[in-house]
């Protein structure tokens, strides 16, 4: 039995945990946090219960399949509810779309929008299904540490015939001209750090986990997931310390050997290191082990960082369900002012989560709970002043397109924004999501999984492979945990 030592205890860093654990090694998971879960953790306020981060679950086979791993299924942890509609969208004056969860429902708004376009749906999720495949179930497993990995005649034919040379906003106007569909197809890529002129199509996918493998929520709220593998991991005997600050990671001869903290020392025959790789590098490497300069990150493309607001509302919105995106406003506009000129925006898109429409757990009776998101650039200038102009902007549009008041019937309100994300999780930036996942960002182009200078430490986590998103998380540490053990097996 060798020592594993994880750094951070976030989705990546919990499922390195029992990967590594079921191999029959000793792992410790080092939390800086009072609490688990990286961005999901959650807090209590006043009857309301807030989940921080995370508030979309979808590809719901790729939590069953972490689960599956450890002889359990997600339904052991939490009960999953499929939201129909799935979301909506708030165009402005008036206009809502509702996007149905059943297929023939959703042909059915498709053609009422754009005639002719309920066959091309069809032929957009067909194709979607394959990409899904291709990404999900095979692309996004690799550890991506040479391009031969990549190099079987399958992979790349799928690839091909996966779009990845091709832009998700040329992709998806090959198929749709109402802006409106337009929009509700590009929308996720609001999550994958990029303009959809800059995203691979191959992104699609993320469409058909949306529309065709649905939209799900767990009862509860999304840290029942991090309670689930909370579990998972304790009965594999993973063990916690949180509230522990790592300082400096020791090395010498090619090996990292100790991690200093506010805790004391612990020595580790391999570690895994799922915190925020542009600060594990910087600040607890020395210079020489470190994969990376700071020139390099300098010119990586992130993805956005968020102004968040948690607020409990003593009244019931009648126009609210249980995701909104608020677009309202050009969509272009707002995605030039995070990728190509970061600034606050002018006017920006938000999204609008309010669990309480299906969870009665999170709010008090008669009220709602509201988790309000504008994608903001990473890096920008964070200060109350500026938050409260953005508070005044959301609350102002959401009443008007909502029709209600709510402004005065918010009984409680925190927001959280880019020092938060620094001061939590030593974010890069404050981002809130990670490296971009444009193509000159894919694979072996991203941050490398293994340190090439220290042969027993491995990364985690949204700034290397496969990238941003749950899903995604979960799959990185099982990569890293892989990594690791062929380390300890040599």
């Amino acid at each position: 039995m060798k020592k594993v030592s994880i750094i951070g205890g976030g989705f990546a860093g919990l499922s390195a945990a029992c990967y590594a654990a079921k191999a029959g090694h000793e792992v410790t998971v080092f939390e800086q946090n009072e609490t688990l879960g990286g961005r999901a953790r959650y807090f209590t306020e006043s009857g309301f219960t807030f989940d921080m981060g995370p508030s979309w679950y979808w590809m719901p086979d790729a939590f069953e399949r972490f689960f599956n791993d450890f002889g359990k299924k997600a339904s052991d942890f939490y009960e999953l509810k499929l939201l129909d509609p799935g979301f909506q969208m708030f165009f402005g004056e008036g206009e809502i779309i509702p996007v149905p969860a059943n297929r023939d429902a959703l042909r059915e708004m498709f053609e009422g929008i754009e005639k002719g376009s309920a066959s091309k749906l069809d032929s957009f999720l067909a194709e979607g299904a394959f990409k899904y495949s291709i990404g999900m179930q095979n692309l996004a497993h690799k550890p991506a540490l040479s391009w031969l990995e990549f190099a079987r005649l399958d992979v790349i034919s799928g690839a091909l015939r996966s779009n990845v040379f091709s832009s998700m906003k040329t992709y998806v106007r090959r198929f749709f001209k109402d802006p409106r569909l337009a929009a509700i197809m590009e929308f996720p890529v609001l999550f994958l750090g990029a303009k959809p002129s800059n995203i691979p199509a191959l992104y699609s996918l993320m469409n058909y986990a949306a529309l065709e493998l649905g939209t799900f929520y767990p009862m509860g709220g999304m840290y029942k997931i991090v309670d689930g593998m909370t579990s998972v991991a304790r009965s594999q005997g993973v063990s916690f310390v949180n509230n522990c600050r790592v300082e400096k990671i020791t090395a010498g001869a090619h090996t990292a050997t100790n991690l200093k903290t506010n805790r004391g020392s612990y020595a580790f025959d391999a570690l895994i290191a799922s915190g925020d790789y542009h600060h594990i590098e910087q600040q607890l490497l020395d210079d020489k082990y470190r994969n990376y300069s700071n020139g390099y990150w300098d010119k990586r493309v992130m993805a956005p960082s968020s102004l968040i607001f948690y607020m409990g509302v003593s009244k019931k919105i009648k126009k609210l369900i249980h995701h909104n995106l608020f677009f309202d406003r050009d969509f272009d506009t707002h995605a030039a002012e995070i990728y190509d000129h970061p600034q606050w925006p002018k006017s920006p898109l938000f999204y609008v989560c309010c669990p309480s429409k299906t969870d009665p757990s999170v709010a008090p009776e008669g009220m709602e709970n509201l988790f309000v998101l504008i994608p903001i650039a990473p890096g920008l200038e964070d200060t109350p002043e500026m938050r409260d102009r953005y508070y005044r902007i959301v609350m102002m549009r959401m009443e008007k397109e909502c029709g209600d008041t709510i402004h005065e019937h918010v009984v409680f309100k925190r927001s959280y924004c880019v020092n938060d994300f620094l001061n939590d999780y030593n974010a890069f930036k404050g981002n809130a999501y990670g490296l971009a996942n444009t193509l000159s960002q894919t694979a072996v182009l991203k941050p490398s999984v293994r340190n090439k200078k220290l042969r027993n430490l491995f990364y985690a986590g949204q700034l290397t492979v496969p990238g941003p998103g749950v899903p995604p998380a979960l799959i990185s540490g099982k990569i890293a945990a892989q990594q690791a053990l062929n380390f300890l097996n040599l």
